[in-house]
């Protein structure tokens, strides 16, 4: 497969070396698109966004008619953001990035979706640690300590057990649930991103914590790889 490569961005940063590059191949009629490696390791692809949408899709059913104040842990390429942005119902949209470069490149609009984000009133990205905003009982938003959202859509780690960062883990474990749970309305929403096949175990520690709680498998074509890969989208309400 010929390749053809142009790097977009590169930073030092706490998790290690940040890329931001675009590809082309000619197996795909030369059609540009995006990804991100970090510390070595691919980290996301604008040709592979399936998983990302159906986090927000996903989460966003499982709420009551109304309308909602969304967060979204994990800025990313944008994916799943832009996906709330597009339903009506969705008041305001708070997006939580711990990395200031990947704000940047959407502030820059060296992104597809940078533009789509940034215009949109109802969107606002915040540099900050969601791990340590979700241990904290004034919550993600520092303009309005204790505000309480109806959906958490989270996608930063690769799964419950594969972590960027060791300082996540407690998260994942119950009482770390409990605390972001703290975070959302009655009826509100937690839904989580994976890039593994669903975990029993970890459907149960949700469903130990929350009123209901279930792991969608979300399969989809890699056209770079030719081959379907699954991801998981878990969804648990208050």
């Amino acid at each position: 497969m010929s390749l053809n490569f142009e790097e977009l961005d590169f930073a030092q940063t706490r998790l290690g070396e940040l890329i931001l590059r675009r590809r082309r191949a000619l197996s795909l009629e030369g059609e540009p698109f995006y990804e991100v490696k970090l510390a070595g390791s691919f980290l996301m692809s604008s040709l592979v966004n399936a998983s990302e949408i159906a986090l927000t899709e996903r989460g966003l059913a499982a709420l009551q008619p109304g309308s909602w104040d969304v967060v979204v842990g994990g800025l990313g390429l944008g994916y799943t953001a832009a996906a709330a942005l597009d339903d009506p119902a969705v008041e305001s949209l708070l997006v939580v990035e711990f990395l200031p470069e990947v704000i940047s490149w959407h502030t820059r609009n060296i992104v597809p979706l940078g533009e789509t984000l940034t215009t949109d009133e109802r969107c606002r990205l915040v540099q900050g640690d969601f791990f340590e905003l979700a241990r904290n009982p004034d919550g993600f938003d520092r303009e309005a300590p204790g505000r309480r959202f109806d959906a958490v859509l989270l996608d930063i780690d690769h799964s419950p057990d594969g972590l960027l960062h060791s300082s996540h883990a407690d998260l994942y474990q119950p009482e770390g649930l409990r605390r972001l749970a703290a975070h959302l309305r009655p009826g509100g929403v937690f839904a989580l991103w994976s890039s593994e096949p669903p975990e029993p175990a970890f459907t149960d520690k949700l469903g130990a914590v929350f009123a209901t709680a279930v792991a969608h498998a979300v399969q989809f074509e890699n056209p770079l790889l030719g081959r379907d890969d699954v991801n998981t989208v878990y969804v648990a309400t208050v």
